[in-house]
């Protein structure tokens, strides 16, 4: 199906699509998060048995080729010194008593430039963001469902890593390679996994592998068509019932880019994010992670995170921690 002949995405979802709104009050800002209370904290920490520590951000403002993978269009971080050592060579260096030096600098980012948290209203349809609050809310700064109640919140919870790149005996999925909740409940049950109520769920393609093997934004980019999860009313229904808060994967938007049946792009940004409140987190690096969870087979394990407490922000950079 061509751009001109694909549906709307309120045709493709329709009218009566699985919605969270007003689930937990009509000033809900962080949404399916609202599952992650302090009993899914201490069930996280009851599946940490080695204390094994992964940090899952990929570097930022990486200058060996092929650099940072962004969603077309943005830029990786622009970071420019503003103090080092040679601030002090000219006769008017600052002062300090005992001598001190010491170095300083800034950062122009994309906050979604990077391993990062999307706020809820970051994506919309028909002039409503989650929790049917005004599209309008968006000018000039988010002033509802931005990163920021996300990044007050935190998440922390059971973390189930779900491999499907492994599952299919691959490196990483191919371009616009698909799959659903039935794959990954198949992946979960050949890894000896369930996939249970409340879980953060992350899922591996090897896609920022490929992204860094390939070592060639051109062939990367063109006709860019990321695998991942496709749209269906059952993978909404799917992800409603087992009460998913938080939907983490290695790919730079979550979700197949152009869904192959009906040619929207990003559907699930809406159904999933927009319409239940599932948060999403991408370009997330898993493959020392995946590598140490196939070698004594568990793939459970105590998430954390917590994105920068950006006011107003459309999403933030994090660096999520997985303690096993």
């Amino acid at each position: 199906m061509t751009e001109n002949t694909a549906p709307s995405m309120a045709e493709l979802l329709g009218a009566d699509a699985p919605s969270n709104w007003g689930k937990w009050g009509p000033d809900d800002e962080v949404g399916a998060l609202n599952y992650l209370d302090a009993s899914e904290v201490l069930r996280g920490v009851q599946h940490i048995k080695s204390g094994e520590t992964f940090t899952l951000q990929i570097e930022m403002g990486r200058k060996e080729s092929p650099g940072d993978p962004l969603w077309p269009g943005r830029e990786g971080i622009s970071r420019t010194n503003i103090l080092d050592e040679a601030s002090w060579d000219g006769d008017g260096a600052p002062q300090f008593p005992g001598g001190l030096h010491y170095a300083d600098d800034t950062a122009k980012i994309f906050l979604q430039g990077s391993t990062q948290y999307d706020a809820l209203g970051h994506v919309w349809y028909d002039g409503k963001l989650w929790n049917g609050y005004d599209a309008r809310s968006t000018v000039d700064a988010l002033e509802k469902a931005s990163v920021l109640p996300i990044a007050e919140k935190g998440v922390v919870g059971r973390g189930v890593l779900i491999d499907m790149a492994r599952h299919r005996g691959k490196e990483y999925l191919e371009k616009g390679e698909t799959f659903d909740h039935k794959d990954l409940e198949e992946a979960a049950a050949a890894q000896g996994v369930t996939i249970e109520p409340h879980d953060v769920l992350i899922i591996r393609t090897g896609w920022l592998k490929y992204w860094y093997d390939l070592n060639d934004p051109e062939t990367f980019y063109d006709g860019f068509c990321e695998p991942g999860l496709t749209y269906s009313r059952e993978l909404v229904e799917w992800f409603q019932d087992k009460e998913i808060p938080n939907l983490v994967t290695d790919t730079i938007a979550n979700e197949v880019t152009t869904d192959p049946v009906s040619g929207v792009a990003l559907p699930l940004h809406n159904a999933l994010m927009r319409n239940l409140g599932v948060v999403f987190t991408e370009i997330v690096w898993l493959e020392e992670l995946a590598k140490a969870c196939a070698a004594d087979n568990r793939w459970s394990f105590l998430y954390v995170a917590a994105p920068l407490k950006v006011v107003s922000g459309t999403g933030a950079p994090v660096n999520p921690v997985v303690i096993r």
